[in-house]
């Protein structure tokens, strides 16, 4: 069974050369003679066959469509015969009518009407033939649901309150009695028998594996639901196990006391409630993921000038380098490295949030960037290869995320969608010094997000910016 990336990989490469072929095959002339004579409706279309460059453009034009458009269907999720097929020739048409939009302004590289319409046809039968042949299939019976988790008695205790049908849990060896720890007997690997410690805690679930075999269990038993079960969700193995599960397309819950470090479903009622992975739609996800390219792009090709000037004045300030590295973090707990132009002297670096009017370790030239916020623009960078967002939550440094964790329980939440440079909570002044205030605009935001909300907080986060540069030179 194909599961993650290589799923991703045939899939795509699968669409791809269907889309192709289906232009090729109706381009040929004598199809485009028998379509053009004998079908009803379409036979005062005229038969319209490229060559040489013409016909390169429009596979290409067509296979690019087609592909933006299949893209929810690249996620290795379980689905049934008929969601497969109806999903599929949903998004097939999709990409019939971009295509058709865009044949309407006469580009040298568009599909003719026949050839269009054409394509269109084949790929509805022969696109869902695909994704049904390679899908992740589910058994047939639904609620095949493992625990996740760190701790035995809270193992036991979640697979008593939830009503899905339980097929095992996933758990550490070294976390169970010693009738589930496994050990190696000349070179074998068995189960010790050892009952001193008062038996098997968990009789009716089978230990699954630990938590390095997480994703061949999703793929081996064919897991729809996953529960999570930690007394201490960790960085490392409680998102790693979210984060598996987004790779497989498998839906994720947690019992209702243990749901402050997640984002959960409004709608969520009940003991076990779900755990919001995806808080946005495929179509906001693309939809901002163009616009910060465009933001992006742009911004480095006008700021170029200014951010040599900016390295030579820092060089020129202070001894050190011209840009400053941080491990911050983005989604799922993962982390990443952000620049920004150096504002303060190297040595003396404190993981406590203060005020810069506080800070005696800015320099001169620090102080400008940081009031005029020029000191962000190498983070364009990170916008363009997709490690941040336009907007979003402000990425903290991850040794001063431990110290808000701590303050904030809840803290956790803002890690479901991807950092950005601005946010809400940057518009509105709310700062790491305040990290109540900050957690709630940016759970706000998540919940509000849109392409005209977006685009309202950079145009408030620019003119906030025109203000603080004119109260600078004032």
């Amino acid at each position: 069974m194909l599961s993650g990336w290589r799923y991703r990989v045939v899939s795509v490469v699968g669409a791809a050369s269907l889309t192709a072929l289906a232009v090729y095959f109706a381009n040929h002339g004598l199809v485009q003679w028998l379509f053009t004579t004998y079908v009803p409706l379409f036979n005062r279309l005229d038969a319209h066959v490229l060559e040489g460059v013409s016909l390169d453009r429009a596979v290409w034009t067509a296979v690019l469509a087609v592909l933006v458009s299949l893209v929810p269907l690249y996620k290795p999720r379980p689905r049934r015969i008929l969601d497969v097929v109806s999903l599929t020739q949903k998004h097939v048409l999709i990409a019939g009518l971009a295509l058709a939009t865009f044949g309407y302004f006469e580009w040298s590289h568009r599909l003719p009407r026949a050839t269009l319409v054409m394509v269109v046809a084949v790929l509805l039968i022969a696109m869902p033939t695909w994704f049904v042949w390679i899908r992740r299939q589910p058994p047939a019976e639904s609620g095949r649901t493992i625990i996740v988790g760190d701790d035995p008695t809270l193992i036991d205790r979640i697979a008593q309150e939830v009503s899905l049908p339980v097929l095992g849990y996933v758990c550490p060896t070294s976390a169970l009695p010693r009738t589930r720890q496994q050990t190696v007997v000349d070179g074998d690997t068995g189960t010790a028998d050892a009952r001193a410690d008062g038996g098997d805690m968990l009789p009716e679930l089978s230990h699954l594996g630990g938590f390095s075999r997480l994703d061949d269990v999703l793929i081996e038993q064919h897991v729809d639901t996953v529960v999570l079960a930690f007394m201490r969700p960790d960085r490392a193995e409680f998102f790693g196990a979210i984060d598996a599960c987004h790779e497989h397309g498998v839906e994720v819950k947690v019992h209702r006391d243990y749901s402050d470090s997640v984002l959960t479903a409004e709608s969520s009622v009940g003991t076990v409630v779900d755990v919001d992975i995806e808080p946005w739609d495929v179509q906001d996800y693309m939809l901002k993921r163009a616009f910060d390219v465009v933001f992006a792009a742009v911004g480095i090709l006008v700021f170029a000038p200014l951010m040599l000037f900016i390295a030579v004045a820092i060089k020129l300030d202070s001894s050190g380098p011209v840009l400053y590295s941080q491990e911050r973090t983005a989604g799922l707990g993962e982390t990443f490295k952000v620049y920004k132009f150096r504002s303060m002297i190297p040595e003396g670096e404190s993981a406590t949030p203060v005020e810069d009017n506080e800070n005696d370790r800015i320099t001169r030239i620090g102080h400008v960037l940081r009031r005029t916020h020029l000191d962000e623009l190498p983070q364009l960078w990170s916008i363009l290869n997709g490690k941040m967002s336009t907007v979003g939550p402000r990425a903290v440094w991850t040794n001063e995320e431990a110290l808000l964790e701590r303050e904030i329980h809840m803290w956790r939440k803002r890690w479901f969608v991807k950092p950005g440079l601005t946010g809400l909570a940057q518009i509105n002044n709310a700062k790491s010094t305040d990290p109540d205030a900050k957690l709630r605009y940016d759970l706000d935001y998540i919940r509000r997000q849109s392409f005209w909300f977006d685009l309202k907080i950079v145009v408030r986060q620019v003119w906030k910016v025109c203000e603080d540069v004119s109260e600078h030179f004032r």
